[in-house]
């Protein structure tokens, strides 16, 4: 029998878990992310950016479509095997609903097989190079690597290059670069003279270096990304080399400035647009997606990104955000919910992100166009927009 004090206890504890519950039931079933980055490794220089934009987004969207979101974070230390390992383990053990990740085209290739494989949407930061409707559970927030060339290329070509050697690295990265580059470049009448390829973990260039300048192109252009990617162009500094270098948007983060150093000097690269946010016009979208990312990462880590790669990872979310928004039936932790998930994702249209407007169809896993990029020079120690080159000849 209880005592008379007990009672308004017992009431009391009943009316906090009633309330409780409720609470439960109004906020639904918990959205699960799994995010596979490369917090270690070679292509860590971009794989710790990508960590702090998702983080950054996640900061900014605890909650989306009724959902607490939770991030499950795994480190694939730069190793595709590694990342499709963590991609098998967080669908089948952590019952995510949805994937990010990761770093390196290799080990994206690896999360989208196994994506497709166990059925659960991968928003890739990372572009990917797996063609066909059997991979149509992945998108890609990057831009195309063919799109980002191509403007590399007809920057070459205003500024009057008519031979280019290539150098970079030696896995699938780096065949995406070079298969780009040959298409621009032979619709434009620029000549590839070389391709020349090394490993990430590889301390030296000199030998293909050396082969290049022999051949004494116009222009050098490397296809790799992060850190080792200052390696050429150290090489090619040490070379005492004095022609234009080029390189891709893989390089667009503070490690490689730091390594670079001067050799880096004049480089030209493709960027997202919001590297240059602040002098695009008031208004624009891509501007307003990209100042509201710049004020919530300096509000969790102290001071502004330095990086095009950590708004990747935060247009990720804000592709899963506008996609959970849609899906109206189903419920999170379902393979229902995955599909609709999905669904929904190859469906969105006109977001604005960081990087661009984006607009998935089921057939196409890129939602970037020519709006999506800009040129940028490296001038003393600071990418800045490219100015318009003077016309051939002049």
């Amino acid at each position: 029998m209880l005592k008379m004090g007990a009672l308004p206890r017992l009431l009391r504890g009943l009316l906090l878990a009633g309330v409780s519950c409720m609470a439960a039931g109004a906020w639904g079933a918990d959205l699960k992310v799994g995010v596979i980055s490369s917090l270690s490794g070679p292509v860590s220089a971009l794989g710790i950016p990508y960590e702090k934009g998702v983080r950054a987004a996640h900061a900014r969207f605890p909650e989306i479509a009724g959902h607490r979101v939770e991030l499950i974070v795994l480190d694939d230390a730069s190793d595709p095997t590694t990342a499709g390992r963590n991609a098998r383990k967080l669908v089948n053990e952590d019952k995510v609903d949805v994937l990010i990740g990761t770093s390196g085209v290799p080990g994206a290739m690896a999360i989208a097989a196994v994506a497709q494989e166990l059925k659960t949407p991968l928003i890739s930061p990372t572009p990917v190079s797996l063609p066909g409707p059997e991979h149509d559970w992945t998108v890609a927030t990057s831009q195309p690597f063919e799109l980002m060339v191509s403007a590399v290329v007809k920057r070459m070509k205003a500024e009057g290059v008519k031979t280019v050697a290539f150098i970079g690295f030696s896995d699938a990265l780096g065949d995406l670069a070079y298969d780009s580059l040959v298409r621009s470049a032979g619709e434009l009448g620029i000549q590839v003279v070389a391709n020349e390829r090394y490993a990430r973990g590889d301390m030296s260039v000199a030998g293909q270096v050396l082969k290049i300048v022999a051949k004494r192109p116009d222009a050098v252009f490397a296809g790799n990304s992060g850190t080792p990617g200052a390696l050429p162009y150290l090489e090619l500094a040490n070379r005492q080399y004095a022609g234009r270098i080029y390189g891709t948007h893989g390089l667009i983060n503070a490690d490689f400035v730091r390594v670079g150093g001067r050799s880096i000097e004049g480089l030209e690269v493709p960027s997202g647009p919001v590297l240059v946010a602040e002098q695009l016009p008031a208004g624009d979208p891509v501007r307003e997606a990209s100042m509201a990312f710049r004020a919530s990462y300096e509000k969790l880590y102290g001071a502004p990104p330095v990086d095009a790669f950590s708004a990747y990872t935060y247009d990720a979310l804000l592709v899963l955000a506008d996609a959970a928004a849609r899906v109206k039936d189903e419920q999170p932790g379902t393979p229902a919910y995955r599909q609709a998930l999905k669904e929904a994702i190859v469906s969105t249209r006109d977001l604005a992100g960081t990087h661009g407007i984006y607009t998935f169809t089921p057939g196409s896993r890129y939602g970037l166009d020519e709006r999506a990029v800009v040129m940028v020079r490296m001038e003393g120690g600071r990418w800045k927009l490219a100015a318009q080159p003077a016309p051939s000849g002049q």
